[in-house]
């Protein structure tokens, strides 16, 4: 079964731009490949090509599984930097912008 997100991308990453269309049941071979329309400054890549293109970007998105188990477990942005003027790690021009910003906008 085709996959149209991952397939789109993969076709996007290799330089152009497409048109298809297709149903749960259609499967990624030679022959539905050829109804892909392809425009692009780059010829057509052979469905081996974007084959080997979906199979590296789902390795990547795998890879950094990481990065979104991490997201939302981390503290907001902002605390992070607040935390790092008040530990006064910032140079000095960098704490003298946040600085007047917090001045700017006390708490109440």
């Amino acid at each position: 079964m085709i996959d149209g997100m991952k397939f789109t991308e993969a076709m996007a990453a290799l330089g152009g731009s497409i048109s298809f269309t297709f149903d749960h049941g259609d499967e990624l071979n030679e022959d539905w490949y050829k109804s892909v329309a392809w425009t692009g400054d780059v010829s057509k890549p052979t469905l081996a090509e974007v084959k080997s293109k979906m199979d590296d970007l789902q390795a990547d998105w795998t890879a950094k599984q990481y990065q979104r188990d991490r997201q939302g477990q981390y503290p907001p942005i902002g605390d992070q930097i607040d935390a790092l003027f008040h530990a006064g790690v910032f140079p000095d021009e960098m704490a003298a912008q946040l600085k007047a910003v917090k001045d700017a906008n006390p708490k109440e």
